[in-house]
């Protein structure tokens, strides 16, 4: 028989063992990376409306804490590259809301994209400590920008060439700066990946070199100045219109790997969904073949079973959408109003300015009621082509990317 201390002893060495393993394990790092979306346009301000759906409150309440302040990771930390106008900068600290874009690299900027809720869920589906390498800049391309090596040189196409020259420009040094531009993010990625992977401890205080780290994941973020770029995809709205950009997606993917010597390393496309699911797929060509193009690299042999292409069409939200459209038609009569176009009331241009605003007022009342306005003020503070900067499109969106990690890992 054994004796109740010796079988207390026993417990308590196997928790010791089990405690003793989950402190050793190997810190995760995922990295993330893209343009605007990634760096992330909703505002803090709009965390509530999450819980006015009963299907995202769960969502906000692990987002928040008992105060209702955005929750602090404690065991996950952020290494954050980002800047405007060619000055670049680091953010960095535990995870916590405030890590999107940012006029300041280094300050909180008020704003979340993917990487709050991606890292939260992340914590709360693994054991050990988690470092997020983030890089993300507004306004980039993967067909220049973030061109990978392999992709080689961007060539220009013949109507763009012939469009330069009837336009007067100096062909050859738009070349050259093309020459200049090109990979020259991919670039800035790469070296702040490997900077903070040389130095680990300079961002996450308590890693133990000797128990190493993991590539555990990375998440790419991107599309619209691709899907938007009439000059470098000319047939963008027929079948293969934008084949260039799966191309440079497939050599994007190689050649992280092989710079970051992880053969294997799971890797995310975050399809863009602005304007969220497609029913008129006519009208709506451009999207329906850009994300095509996006979604192509994960069913291709070569990367079966460790790339995965995330669709965030199905979080955009339609409410705040079509109450957009409306406050949209408002703005667009106000200007419309400044202007000689015949087809308003102020075709004559009579109206004083104090006329003008009072007919606006006027539509306004007609078309967007208080209920909706103050819906649209809870729920969106940026732009479409930003996902009406509505977080909880944003933290779906972030949720959605570590499921599709934790999925490959099984």
């Amino acid at each position: 028989m054994i004796s109740p201390i010796r079988c207390v002893l026993a417990c308590l060495g196997v928790l010791a063992l089990l405690c003793s393993s989950a402190s050793a394990q190997k810190l995760k790092i995922y990295i993330l990376a893209g343009q605007s979306n990634m760096e992330g346009h909703a505002k803090v301000t709009t965390f509530d409306y999450i819980g006015e759906d009963q299907k995202t409150a769960p969502l906000l309440a692990q987002m928040v804490d008992k105060k209702g302040k955005p929750r602090v990771c404690d065991d996950v930390w952020v290494s954050y590259l980002t800047g405007t106008r060619g000055t670049n900068g680091e953010g960095v600290g535990k995870l916590t809301a405030g890590f999107g874009s940012r006029r300041n690299p280094a300050e909180d900027g008020g704003k979340i994209g993917p990487e709050f809720t991606f890292g939260l869920h992340l914590q709360d589906h693994s054991d050990g400590p988690i470092l997020i390498i983030k890089t993300a800049w507004g306004g980039k391309s993967l067909h220049t920008d973030f061109r990978p090596p392999s992709a080689g040189a961007y060539e220009f196409g013949a109507k763009q060439l012939a469009q330069f020259k009837k336009q007067g420009k100096d062909i050859e040094k738009i070349k050259a700066d093309k020459v200049a531009a090109t990979g020259h993010y991919y670039r800035l990625m790469m070296e702040h990946v490997k900077s903070v992977l040389g130095d680990i401890k300079r961002v996450y205080p308590k890693y133990k070199a000797g128990r190493g780290y993991e590539l555990a994941g990375f998440v790419w973020f991107q599309g619209w100045n691709d899907m938007v770029d009439r000059g470098v995809y000319p047939t963008r709205d027929q079948p293969n219109g934008y084949a260039q950009y799966t191309d440079c997606m497939a050599a994007f993917i190689r050649d992280v790997r092989k710079d970051l010597q992880a053969e294997e390393l799971p890797f995310v496309i975050g399809v863009m969904g602005v304007g969220g699911p497609i029913k008129d797929t006519k009208k709506r060509a451009v999207h329906v073949n850009f994300r095509a193009a996006m979604a192509e690299p994960a069913g291709m042999k070569s990367f079966r079973g460790n790339v995965v292409a995330v669709p965030t069409s199905p979080y955009w939200d339609e409410t705040l959408d079509e109450i957009g459209g409306r406050i949209g038609n408002v703005n667009n009569m106000a200007r419309m109003l400044r202007t000689k176009n015949k087809n308003h009331a102020n075709k004559d241009g009579s109206m004083s300015k104090q006329q003008q605003r009072d007919y606006v007022d006027d539509y306004r009342k007609k078309i967007v009621d208080a209920e909706d306005a103050a819906t649209y003020a809870r729920g969106a503070s940026n732009a479409g082509y930003h996902y009406l900067g509505c977080a909880k499109t944003m933290a779906q969106i972030g949720v959605a990317f570590a499921d599709a990690l934790l999925q490959m890992k099984k």
